[in-house]
């Protein structure tokens, strides 16, 4: 009897350290419950009969996209701090070197392996050029955009008196128009920010089953693994 011995190999590189992981998750939470307190926010459900002080539905639901919201300001707050604290995939978010030609040149091959226009992927130890890219603009621009329409519109609850009011309710919403075109936005923005959860998921399964590295995981232990033929892996 014949026995066939096939090779397996694997490489590990550690990437995502502890406080950028807990960050990651308390941050998903966070915009998980924004999102579903922000969307009945835009669009209320039906009012409940019987005295208010019995029912106090909708209270409840600006009160946790409140919290969410300064959950969401500290974490960022943290997160950037954490770029300059962290390792290197730590700051790639926020400063993709779009400078060099051969960023953009891997920017379009990334383009063309999610087309499948291509057969093989350029492997990375952390986010891909294209990840970085869209990463930059969709949540840490659209983050700071979102905390600071949000801080606009909260600061008309908290009165003239208060920092919120004076930092970005009198300059944020004259810049918009008025208070409406402030919700409008803020509104559109959230469904900017789901449409990119969305995308962010899929993609995330997609590069851990055809790419053959470990993305999901990665962001449970720190560590990705890239299964396959022993390809090193590109550690920039």
């Amino acid at each position: 009897m014949t026995v066939n011995h096939t090779s397996h190999s694997e490489e590990a590189v550690y990437v995502y350290e502890a406080p950028l992981r807990l960050w990651h998750w308390v941050n998903a939470f966070a915009i998980l419950a924004l999102a579903g307190t922000g969307y009945l926010i835009g669009s209320p459900p039906p009012s409940v009969g019987g005295d208010a002080s019995a029912s106090f539905v909708f209270g409840w639901i600006r009160y946790l996209h409140f919290a969410a919201g300064y959950v969401l300001i500290a974490g960022f707050a943290f997160r950037i701090y954490w770029a300059f604290a962290g390792n290197e995939h730590a700051r790639q978010l926020f400063l993709p070197p779009v400078w060099r030609g051969r960023f953009w040149r891997e920017v379009w091959h990334e383009v063309l392996w999610y087309a499948m226009l291509v057969k093989e992927p350029i492997k990375y130890s952390g986010h891909n050029p294209l990840a970085t890219i869209a990463m930059h603009i969709l949540f840490v621009w659209f983050t700071i955009f979102m905390i600071v329409t949000g801080l606009a519109l909260y600061g008309e609850g908290t009165g003239m008196d208060s920092w919120q009011h004076t930092l970005f309710s009198s300059r944020v919403i004259p810049l918009f128009g008025q208070s409406q075109d402030v919700h409008t936005w803020h509104h559109l923005g959230m469904w900017v920010i789901i449409c990119f959860v969305i995308i962010h998921i899929y993609v995330a399964v997609r590069e851990d089953i055809m790419s053959r590295q470990t993305i999901i995981s990665s962001m449970f232990s720190g560590w990705r693994t890239f299964r396959g033929n022993g390809a090193p892996p590109d550690s920039r």
